[in-house]
């Protein structure tokens, strides 16, 4: 392995993963009043009502798919009665759709930030940054899903390279051959992924974490008359 490469697939990875718990925990101890979305959602909401749903979910789903894909091994799904077949198309129709649902809602809010002066005036440097990996992020996700999965008449399978890396970082045994048998476009998602969670501490991110769940289980609210009904 060259230098660049134990920098790439070995320690990146660990240094961005460190950053990402230890910045949440630090955070968290000296910044709470601004562990928030900082919500414009007054300023200009006619944009926001579509393209925040449509961000949201898409990623959420997006995300999910992520997850399946790098930690199940083929053998795995395999054993289920579930073909590389079948899961290429599977997978790619439903990361297709979740990722185009993702772009589309993400470049509205790009939309209404650059084109609202208010809304303009709230963003930061570190909004600024992760919105350029975010942007990056996506559009690679879908060259990869359309371009390298589905319209093609020899698809990649990525669980055969830049999954089998993944799950070797947590066995502290990373597989670098793994990583950088992958396509360019692959090895720059990987790389840029990392970057991201990175700085996902320190931007407004951090609300994704801030989930309501005590309400779930809270007494109702009972509302009485101050005053006897007449």
């Amino acid at each position: 392995m060259s230098t660049g490469e134990v920098l790439l697939w070995v320690i990146f990875p660990y240094v961005a993963a460190t950053t990402f718990f230890v910045g949440h925990y630090w955070r968290y101890r000296t910044d709470q009043f601004a562990w928030t979305s900082r919500s414009t959602q007054l300023l200009d909401r006619r944009v926001l009502g579509w393209a925040s749903p449509a961000f949201h979910y898409g990623a959420l789903a997006a995300i999910g798919g992520h997850v399946i894909g790098l930690c199940i091994p083929p053998s795995v799904t395999a054993s289920v009665g579930i073909s590389e077949s079948f899961y290429r198309w599977f997978a790619g129709i439903a990361g297709g759709i979740a990722g185009l649902v993702t772009l589309v809602g993400f470049l509205g809010l790009v939309y209404r930030r650059a084109r609202s002066p208010r809304v303009r005036l709230t963003t930061t440097r570190m909004d600024m940054l992760t919105y350029l990996l975010l942007t990056v992020l996506i559009v690679l996700g879908c060259w990869m899903t359309f371009g390298h999965t589905l319209f093609t008449s020899s698809p990649y399978n990525y669980r055969d390279t830049i999954a089998v890396w993944w799950r070797s970082l947590f066995y502290l045994n990373p597989d670098v051959k793994a990583a950088t048998g992958a396509p360019l476009v692959y090895q720059l998602h990987a790389i840029i992924a990392w970057g991201f969670w990175a700085a996902f501490p320190f931007s407004r991110l951090v609300h994704a974490w801030s989930i309501p769940l005590q309400y779930i289980g809270r007494p109702y609210i009972l509302y009485r008359r101050r005053y006897a009904a007449r």
